[in-house]
Parts: C-alpha cells; sequence; structure tokens
C-alpha cells in the first residue's frame, strides 16, 4: 500500500465555502427566473425583483458582479480539489522483517527543500566537486555540480552513485530519478 499525501487543512473550509457561494448564486438565479416567469414571489423575493427590476443582467455592474462571483466560486473548488502539501515528500514505513508496523494513522514526509540540503551534502563529499546546487521535485532531482580537478565523467559516475544510495537512505514512498550534471 503506498502512502498518501498530507493533505493540506484548507480542502474541508474552501470545499464548503465554494458549495455556499454556487448555492447561493444558484438561488439568486432561480428567483431571478421565477419572478420573471410570473410565479408569485414571498416578500423577500419581491424584494429581490424590485432590485432587480432597477438593475437588470444587462447592466455591466450586475454582469462585472455576477462574473467576479463565479470565478470566486471557481477558484475555492479548484483549491478544495488541489492535493495536498506538495512541498512534503511522503516517506514509506518500516518494511524489515520482525519489525512492528506503525499504527494506520502514523505517517512521515520531509519537506523538499531538507531533502535537497540532505543530497547537497551528500554531493559535496564526492571528491572533485567544488560546489553542487541539488533541486528536488516530486519526480525528479536535479543535481548541478562544478568539478575543479578531477575528470568530470568520473565526477559524474560518482555523484550517481552517491545520489541513488543518498535518495535510497532517504526512504521516499516514491523516489524520485536524479538527473546529474556536471562541469568545471
Amino acid at each position: 500500500m503506498t502512502a498518501g499525501r498530507f493533505r493540506s487543512a484548507r480542502r474541508i473550509p474552501a470545499a464548503l465555502v465554494a458549495l455556499l457561494v454556487i448555492g447561493v448564486s444558484g438561488l439568486f438565479l432561480y428567483d431571478l427566473a421565477a419572478v420573471r416567469a410570473g410565479h408569485p414571489a414571498m416578500a423577500w423575493r419581491r424584494e429581490l425583483a424590485r432590485r432587480l427590476e432597477t438593475y437588470t443582467p444587462d447592466d455591466t455592474a450586475v454582469r462585472l458582479a455576477g462574473g467576479v462571483l463565479a470565478l470566486l466560486g471557481l477558484v475555492l473548488l479548484v483549491l478544495a480539489l488541489t492535493p495536498g502539501i506538495r512541498r512534503i515528500l511522503m516517506m514509506r514505513g518500516p518494511e524489515r522483517e520482525g519489525e512492528e508496523a506503525p499504527g494506520p494513522g502514523l505517517r512521515a514526509g520531509i519537506g523538499r527543500k531538507d531533502a535537497a540540503m540532505v543530497l547537497r551534502d551528500r554531493a559535496m563529499e564526492v571528491p572533485g566537486v567544488r560546489s553542487a546546487r541539488v533541486r528536488m521535485g516530486r519526480s525528479r532531482v536535479r543535481v548541478r555540480a562544478t568539478s575543479h580537478f578531477r575528470e568530470l565523467d568520473e565526477v559524474r559516475a560518482d555523484l550517481d552513485e552517491v545520489m541513488a544510495v543518498g535518495i535510497d537512505e532517504l526512504g521516499l514512498a516514491r523516489p524520485p530519478r536524479p538527473r546529474v550534471r556536471v562541469r568545471r
């Protein structure tokens, strides 16, 4: 079983607000259509109809307000449906024999910047590397190193090996693929 991502705390409130905005917009649209169709209106609907007669859907202000509300609802829905906290990489659980698995609610993660810093420190230990820059993505690790006294192919081979071991030691649920570039 693969570990799911950590979810942002904004999902449920954003979904509720988005549904509320969509519901209120739908209610206003229904009221407008019902009053325009000649159905009897309740007191608040009559007041709304009176105001809607003053400000028709042809008015620029009404169209602009409707567009802003629709865009706000769409943004809130997108925020509610986007996946979890993307800057945290999920770590796998213990897989050693004889070790007891943690409870179902126990999960671990490491920040992308922290993982990149660990891998950068590992890259700096390779002989011949003067400087290294590591950028960590969800599916790829980009390593850019500057070599100053060894052959570039040797440094690249050592960096490939060190990165493979370092990524494995991070214990990520979905280990990213390294992409190593070495230059003078």
